[in-house]
């Protein structure tokens, strides 16, 4: 059996060295959970959600999967973003993607991965959508072009779900973003997407939960 014991003295240190720090801290978090966040990121180890934005645990609901995607059949990550609006009543969606990633990468690649390479097929779609632009760069920066048309294209997925529009339908405050971070100097770049309703998105993606609009049709 591999030696994992450093793992849990680790955690024994981290836990007595919070108590030490913040006699409360724990008591806190066993009462609230209140985060106004959700961030929706890659699963590459070296990009810490909370810590980059300078976050407490509790501050920040997180959701990872490979290339920080939002497909439509994806009922993991559907259930979060349902539970983050819903119940956790988060403000902010943050669709957050990093330069180089692996998945994006293996997604330019004519070689088999394994499964994964269902899971990257739509990020070989916005190649498709943007080749005459991606074949005018060189291979590294077209990779990180990719991680940023990749995220782009997410924060539309995911204001395309009827979570989200249901919760504009109710007037509620929520904002998606779209940024990608850079490992090398540990900085995030913003995509300047940002959308809070319905306007700039194609009227086929509209659904409505309540009286639709006038001069729109069921």
């Amino acid at each position: 059996m591999p030696d994992i014991k450093h793992l849990i003295e680790n955690n024994k240190t981290w836990a007595d060295a919070q108590v030490k720090k913040d006699p409360d801290f724990f008591k806190r978090l066993v009462d609230q959970q209140s985060p106004e966040y959700l961030w929706i990121g890659c699963s590459d180890s070296r990009v810490p959600a909370n810590e980059i934005v300078g976050m407490a645990p509790g501050e920040l609901f997180v959701h990872r999967n490979v290339a920080n995607q939002v497909i439509q059949t994806d009922f993991n990550c559907l259930s979060v973003i349902q539970f983050a609006i819903e119940a956790l009543k988060v403000r902010h969606i943050l669709v957050v993607g990093h330069y180089g990633c692996g998945g994006v990468k293996a997604a330019l690649e004519s070689k088999p991965h394994g499964l994964v390479d269902h899971w990257l097929y739509p990020i070989r779609d916005v190649y498709r959508e943007h080749a005459e632009e991606l074949e005018q760069l060189g291979e590294a920066e077209q990779i990180d072009r990719l991680c940023e048309l990749n995220v782009i294209e997410q924060v539309k997925n995911l204001a395309k779900t009827n979570m989200v529009q249901e919760a504009w339908d109710k007037g509620e405050s929520l904002t998606i973003h779209g940024w990608v971070y850079r490992l090398d100097n540990g900085l995030v770049n913003d995509m300047n997407v940002s959308v809070s309703s319905r306007e700039g998105m194609e009227q086929v993606y509209h659904v409505y939960h309540q009286k639709l609009p006038k001069g729109v049709r069921n």
